[in-house]
């Protein structure tokens, strides 16, 4: 019975908010101009900070109704303006009030309304169109589909302070990635905004200053040209330094920081210019002090962790201001049980996002720690830090995870923490977890990091290996991931580096004849050089060599022979002799190349080659070959006489490489002995 009353109920409460709302949306239907207009701005002032309200009004069908008028030549330029902000109030309420919006294609309604004479119109479009594109809703490139509508909006900068502040946040909004930022560029933004930093009004100034900061991103184009820019004869560096100052307010000093980071990062100020190491690197420490706002904390040591991320010098700086290391660990205690914070709003806002201020600190110390060993140490032995890693690797947010797992990769490339407190923690155990199930941004540094568990120092070498890693590392080199290939197969190769030979019969097993085939013709010469490392750490001491050859020796003489005919490069045919030398070292396994002409013939060819170290690594086959102590080398010695070998080893005997000169003597010994 429940169930069929429940609906009529639900329709009457329904009808009954609907009801109030609708003589709102009949007065949008009125003969009367002047009625419409009286309604449309009653509306207006029925809904501001009414978000019930709002959502009514758009269930009623008052959006086409508004539109229609605003787009009608005969409505007056008073109701066309007073649409526009009511359409605008709708706007800010949720999410799914812009949506209803898009829906019923209210951006190209506003777009034509810019085409009018009338300024306070224009504004009020302008308004209600930032409104729309501030929400993450809205897709960016509506703004980018005609580009005359980027050519308009730069005209209209020029109009009044208001279209200058709506425009801006518009463009700061939009600008997401390089073909945003080009079509700026070539429709003249640089210059036409960098007017607009020296402007009376502080909104202006400060959204035309976010602009950069989005337009300079990653775009060395956009920030060579900046560098050259002046306004009122002062070049734009010059006013984002001053903007920087502390006597300014924090979001336009975060903001300039954010501007010559970009430019710095993308090579249009150096690194050791006084702009960036006595006034943005300080400026963003300053940020990251506990006096801060959360959401500034955590801007100020993400902006950081970018300017410093691959400068070692940086790095070494920041890592001595303000005692940034120990700063960051207060990240990791917001809000605490004894927090200065009054406004329950605020703690409320905190308490939701405190996880952003754990990513950012992760993010910060994976940038500090990336070069320098002392760095590391001093983050490691901060209170309580591989505990916070490792709690990291298993929070629920993504980008939490992420952050923890690069820090975690960053303080890997520590020999000694390797050996140290990587062991203490057992840290190879939440990182396997997190490599089970996972997405391949996380996958591809956890993957990195595990290359570095691997290396044969690290004491989690033996607990990986048994906790089923051969397994997984072979199904990540069949990944479509091009990094989690490089990755899967260079913790393999690390993994049969002086490994017994039963890991490396599982290696084999595992990756299977037809896999390794496949990365020996991947199109990537990183995959290919590291499959050609794992065959060359996989055949080294000689009863690993002559056990894998007997097992494997055609599939991998044949992947050699299709190396050496290819088009590749020094480096990866150098590695490719090199496993012939190797195999050359076997009791048994050297037969197979004595056995087979063609590769004989190509060794033959290199060592008469017009590069040196292919020279010098078709020698070392020769050498291993031809060396009298073992069992038939008279044979073989004989044999390689015949093609030519020797005539070859008395000119090299001649070489001005003197590696060269005395490699061929060596081998030349072997025959006189």
């Amino acid at each position: 019975m429940a169930c069929v009353l429940e609906a009529p109920l639900r329709m009457s409460v329904l009808s009954e908010v609907t009801a109030s709302s609708r003589h709102y949306v009949d007065r949008l239907f009125d003969l009367d101009p002047q009625k419409v207009l009286q309604g449309v701005i009653d509306m207006k002032n029925a809904v501001i900070g009414n978000n019930k309200q709002k959502a009514n009004l758009i269930v009623l069908g008052a959006v086409p109704r508004l539109l229609y008028l605003l787009q009608q030549e005969t409505s007056s330029t008073e109701l066309r303006t007073e649409c526009a902000v009511v359409l605008g109030s709708l706007a800010m309420g949720t999410e799914n009030n812009v949506k209803s919006l898009l829906d019923c294609h209210i951006i190209p309604a506003l777009l034509q309304g810019l085409l009018s004479p009338d300024l306070k119109f224009i504004e009020a479009c302008l308004r209600c169109l930032r409104t729309i594109f501030i929400s993450p809703v809205t897709p960016e490139d509506l703004l980018y589909a005609d580009t005359a509508v980027i050519s308009r909006l730069m005209e209209l900068l020029s109009r009044s302070r208001y279209t200058q502040e709506y425009i801006c946040q518009i463009f700061s909004h939009c600008c997401k990635g390089p073909d945003h930022q080009t079509m700026l560029f070539k429709y003249g933004a640089v210059q036409t905004i960098a007017d607009l930093l020296v402007s009376s009004s502080y909104k202006v100034r400060m959204q035309a200053l976010k602009c950069f900061s989005v337009l300079a991103f990653e775009n060395p184009q956009v920030s060579m040209t900046l560098v050259n820019v002046s306004v009122d004869g002062e070049l734009l560096p010059q006013i984002f330094v001053k903007m920087l100052q502390r006597d300014k307010p924090i979001e336009m000093q975060l903001t300039s920081a954010k501007c010559l980071t970009s430019m710095c990062r993308a090579g249009a100020i150096r690194t050791d210019d006084s702009c960036i190491v006595l006034k943005t690197l300080p400026c963003l420490v300053r940020m990251c002090s506990k006096e801060r706002l959360l959401e500034e904390r955590v801007e100020g040591a993400e902006t950081l962790a970018y300017l410093i991320e691959t400068d070692v010098e940086l790095q070494r700086i920041a890592s001595i201001t303000d005692h940034l290391i120990v700063m960051l660990a207060d990240y990791f205690k917001y809000p605490s049980s004894v927090s200065a914070i009054t406004d329950i709003k605020r703690l409320d806002h905190d308490l939701k996002h405190a996880h952003e201020l754990r990513q950012a600190a992760f993010k910060l110390y994976a940038s500090l720690g990336a070069n320098d060993e002392d760095i590391r140490k001093k983050i490691i032995e901060t209170e309580n830090m591989m505990d916070r890693i490792v709690n990291g690797l298993s929070e629920a947010s993504i980008k939490v995870r992420l952050a923890a797992v690069r820090c975690l990769h960053s303080l890997s490339r520590s020999v000694q923490q390797l050996r140290t407190s990587f062991q203490d923690h057992a840290v190879w155990k939440p990182l396997m977890k997190v490599l089970q199930n996972a997405p391949n941004e996380i996958l591809v540094v956890a993957s990195s990091t595990l290359c570095n568990l691997l290396l044969e120092f690290s004491p989690s070498k033996e607990p990986i290996l048994e906790s089923g890693a051969i397994e997984l590392l072979c199904s990540l080199t069949q990944s479509e991931n091009l990094a989690l290939r490089v990755n899967g197969i260079w913790a393999l190769m690390n993994m049969a580096f002086q490994a017994e030979q039963k890991i490396k019969s599982d290696i084999l097993r595992g990756l299977s004849t037809e896999q390794l085939f496949q990365l020996l013709s991947d199109s990537d010469v990183n995959v290919l050089m590291k499959t050609l490392g794992l065959l060359r750490n996989l055949l080294s001491t000689r009863p690993h060599i002559d056990h894998i050859m007997s097992t494997h020796g055609k599939q991998i003489m044949q992947a050699v022979t299709l190396i050496l005919e290819g088009e590749h490069n020094i480096e990866v045919k150098e590695q490719t002799l090199c496993i012939l030398a190797n195999i050359a070292d076997g009791t048994t396994a050297k037969e197979l190349i004595m056995t087979n002409d063609d590769i004989l013939q190509k060794i033959k060819y290199y060592m008469s080659h017009s590069n040196a170290k292919l020279q010098l690594a078709a020698m070392f086959c020769i050498s291993n070959l031809i060396w009298n102590e073992e069992e038939g080398s008279q044979e073989r010695q004989d044999k390689l006489r015949d093609m030519g070998i020797v005539d070859i080893l008395h000119k090299l005997s001649q070489s001005s490489d003197p590696n060269l000169c005395d490699k061929a003597k060596t081998a030349l010994q072997q025959y006189l002995a």
